[in-house]
């Protein structure tokens, strides 16, 4: 079977799903790989070196020649649609904000697996592209605010005077809220963080992080992940947060729940209570934001509410790219894993066992129909939503044409 590696077309994206380390272990399972010319070369990889890792490097890949495709960031609709049906693909999906891609692969009969639904159990550990990526996001979280923060992060004790440590607070401590505390504390911040997970105070004393305790803990969902809390309590999450928040210098959220759209923990009057020349980084910012008013890609300056300044509002995006050959190095590894799980046989043929929870769990599409239910369910409601002013046009058509 071939195993096709696209060059990444979004604009800003340097990683690859494919590395020469990683297509010799494909080839050992007995796939054929195909990989575009330059599709590795922001990473650092060169096309002879997949060439003599055994890919066959091509100008472009024909997609119909494909029976699995694997990428990095969601594939764009029309390139879903241009597989041969039955085809597979893995990669990340981000299905709660890339709906017309699902329905195109749902359209096209596409088996599709996103790594964001791989199950967080021990035996998945080495497909988790979440975990992997979020290690490099949460690095690069801190270097962002370092960037723009116009202190220093560590005491310094000089004899013109003391400088006092930058105030941290890391909001979610999952493993990119964990590299954030982490590399915080190495530059020499007071970091604190808070998640409505019960399990992870100890997890951020172990870092080095003072854990904020609010009365909310005891959400977590199967698998480790944080679960979405009620509009009621997101409220009094916010409430709780506040004065938190408005003693922070530098504030990073990192809040998620797989295959759904950030939670909204931080709103526009909490950073505007913040000091002037505080920085705040959404590492959410991509699905929708962890902060009001965050834009991917973008610095937000917000008046602070004293008008004594700014505070600058940092959605990040491509954090992981930006740190291409790390990143591509540990995500190539999830996906020739997880494709691994699909090949029975040293033989070549990919035969996905449904029955195996990891499979099931990661698939999004299969035969014509969504298999993660929440997607499905945002499906439906988009196709509702579209129908009513449909219905409501047609009844106005109908009026005119009596009077």
């Amino acid at each position: 079977m071939r195993v096709g590696i696209p060059r990444e077309r979004l604009v800003g994206e340097k990683r690859v799903a494919a590395t020469p380390e990683s297509v010799r272990q494909l080839a050992g399972l007995g796939l054929d790989v195909a990989i575009e010319s330059g599709a590795g070369a922001s990473a650092g990889h060169a096309d002879a070196e997949y060439a003599e890792a055994g890919a066959e490097v091509v100008a472009a890949l024909d997609l119909t020649g494909i029976d699995l495709l694997a990428h990095v960031r969601p594939l764009h609709p029309v390139t879903a649609a241009g597989l041969p049906s039955g085809a597979m693909t893995v990669g990340l999906a981000s299905p709660s904000t890339e709906l017309p891609t699902v329905r195109a692969l749902t359209d096209a009969r596409i088996t599709a697996f996103a790594l964001e639904l791989v199950p967080r159990i021990s035996r998945a550990q080495s497909m988790d592209a979440l975990t992997s990526q979020a290690l490099v996001t949460g690095y690069r979280c801190v270097l962002e605010a370092a960037i723009r923060f116009p202190r220093f992060f560590p005491l310094y004790m000089t004899a013109a005077g003391t400088i006092p440590p930058a105030k941290v607070l890391v909001l979610g401590a999952g493993v990119a809220g964990l590299q954030a505390i982490g590399t915080a504390k190495r530059l020499g911040a007071r970091v604190s963080a808070n998640d409505i997970r019960p399990a992870s105070a100890d997890e951020v004393a172990s870092m080095g992080g003072t854990f904020i305790r609010l009365d909310l803990e005891g959400a977590e969902a199967s698998g480790g992940y944080a679960r979405e809390l009620t509009a009621d309590r997101g409220a009094l999450q916010r409430e709780l947060l506040a004065p938190h928040v408005a003693d922070a210098d530098v504030l990073i959220t990192t809040a998620a729940v797989p295959g759904r759209r950030a939670p909204l923990l931080v709103t526009r009057g909490m950073v505007a209570g913040m000091k002037s020349g505080s920085v705040v980084v959404d590492m959410a910012a991509e699905s929708g934001g962890n902060v009001e008013g965050s834009l991917p890609g973008e610095d937000v300056a917000v008046a602070t509410a004293d008008g004594a300044g700014e505070v600058t509002v940092v959605g990040l995006k491509d954090a992981a790219s930006a740190m291409a050959a790390d990143a591509s190095r540990l995500y190539a590894k999830n996906v020739a894993n997880f494709i691994a799980l699909l090949v029975p046989r040293a033989d070549g043929e990919v035969l996905p066992d449904f029955d195996d929870e990891v499979v099931a769990g990661a698939c999004l599409t299969h035969d014509g129909e969504v298999w993660h239910a929440p997607t499905a369910e945002a499906l439906a409601a988009l196709a509702t939503a579209r129908a009513v002013p449909r219905e409501s046009e047609d009844t106005e058509d109908t009026e005119e044409g009596v009077g």
